[in-house]
């Protein structure tokens, strides 16, 4: 594999989106790195301090808001020359009201976290403004996490509908905030898998950061959910071998971009100790988050009905798989 010499990040104002930037600048192969976030002023402060940091002038910043497919179109259409990789790591709990409808249909959680990525990597794809990797930020609660007493999200069909439900949030009306996060999580996986038996050219590799402290994801949590998972559990979380530091974190992405036995269309994360520690395929866990087609199929259609078909993929159309 060749070696990655520019890459764009989306949410990369801050926390695991700036480390990671911040560690890939520190490669002496990378040229390019291209910061993607919504507020172009605090873009511009953090390319400051990134080249303060790194002392190197490779910094480029992009405005896009990931959960406004408009914005995200934009975006796409302005990046002007290819780069090597894209990390898709803007999400979090989707502001104040994340089971909240967008415009275009979905909860604010869903339309954060997949829906704006998927429009913007089949705007790229289109445009062949990709060249070798695409990492989305998955997540520990995609697969349950036993130790924090967050459920693994349970499937019951796998079908378009369902996955339906999870975007539009009838699905979580049913569960707890942090069950529909991880089906949303879990969503996205099976999406990557999908695109990467579409586009064997191309290396999409899920990678959970695992339980990170300093990261922006709860910022939106309710105040009192805020204060435990951010403050107090950032606290003690780490004691009981539950959070790692934010560049360990970091540290993962920049392995799923650079070291190629990350395999295309796998998810990886924790074992089942807990959301930290040794980094394993899931699929040695779960074997429908790798290998079931018709779930990750059935997940890329059930987005495409909220952003349509991208012109590459119309013909012939993805059927759903019973």
């Amino acid at each position: 594999m060749n070696a990655i010499k520019s890459v764009l990040i989306t949410g990369a104002n801050a926390g695991l989106g700036f480390e990671t930037a911040r560690q890939m600048a520190l490669r002496p192969e990378v040229e390019k790195v291209v910061l993607a976030a919504r507020n172009e002023a605090r873009l511009r402060a953090a390319r400051a301090k990134l080249e303060q940091q790194t002392g190197r002038q490779v910094f480029e910043i992009l405005v896009i808001d990931v959960a406004d497919l408009d914005s995200v179109r934009a975006a796409a259409n302005r990046l002007d020359t290819p780069v090597d990789a894209v990390v898709l790591n803007a999400g979090g709990v989707g502001g104040a009201n994340p089971g909240a409808r967008t415009l275009d249909g979905v909860t604010n959680i869903f339309a954060v976290n997949v829906l704006g990525h998927a429009a913007f990597v089949d705007r790229l794809l289109e445009r062949n403004l990709i060249n070798a990797v695409v990492l989305y930020a998955g997540s520990e609660a995609a697969r349950g996490v036993k130790p924090m007493g967050i459920a693994r999200p349970v499937l019951k069909s796998g079908s378009v509908d369902e996955f339906v439900s999870i975007a539009d949030g009838t699905y979580g009306a049913e569960v707890d905030d942090l069950v529909h996060y991880g089906a949303v999580k879990l969503t996205a996986a099976l999406w990557m898998a999908s695109l990467a038996r579409q586009r064997p050219d191309i290396r999409f590799v899920t990678m959970s950061p695992g339980g990170t402290s300093g990261t922006n994801g709860m910022d939106d949590l309710p105040f009192l959910k805020k204060v435990m998972f951010k403050y107090v559990g950032s606290t003690l979380m780490p004691l009981f071998g539950l959070m790692h530091s934010l560049d360990k974190g970091a540290k993962r992405f920049v392995d799923g971009l650079t070291d190629a036995t990350f395999k295309t269309g796998r998810f990886y994360a924790s074992g089942l100790g807990g959301p930290i520690g040794p980094i394993i395929d899931q699929a040695t866990l779960y074997v429908d988050l790798t290998s079931d087609h018709a779930q990750q199929d059935n997940a890329n259609v059930a987005i495409h009905r909220f952003i349509g078909e991208p012109e590459a993929r119309r013909a012939p159309p993805i059927a759903e798989v019973a």
